[in-house]
């Protein structure tokens, strides 16, 4: 059974921060403010929710990377060109990894949480 939707949530010490970055920077649609988290469209029935810390929570960026599909390369090096424009700094400029076979760059978000913007190369995505 598949779900009607996804929500990945992470952790940040610096709630407004954080959604400014999402919301300015990125130019995520937020479609929930729950007060301490706010919900971000990522895609159209996936979404990234950013909370403010509370016990039992951790902001913990190692070991998570944040991926966000395109549908092209082309549409990747526009992506990074919009973000540079916006004042993100990205790890580099887009690459081609020829171990994933992906086009593809980084960001780290205001908390270390690695954002990836890539486009799958492969034919056999199904997407």
């Amino acid at each position: 059974m598949l779900a009607d939707g996804q929500v990945t949530w992470i952790y940040t010490n610096e709630l407004p921060r954080t959604a400014e970055f999402y919301a300015g920077v990125l130019g995520l649609e937020m479609v929930l403010d729950q007060g301490l988290c706010r919900i971000f469209r990522t895609a159209p029935h996936a979404f990234l929710g950013v909370c403010q810390v509370r016990p039992g929570r951790w902001v913990e960026p190692k070991g998570v990377v944040f991926t966000f599909v395109l549908p092209t390369p082309e549409a990747v090096d526009a992506r990074h060109a919009a973000l540079v424009a916006r004042g993100a700094v990205p790890e580099s400029a887009p690459f081609r990894s020829e171990a994933f076979n992906v086009h593809a760059f980084f960001l780290l978000d205001p908390n270390g949480y690695r954002l990836e913007f890539q486009a799958f190369l492969d034919p056999a995505w199904k997407g």
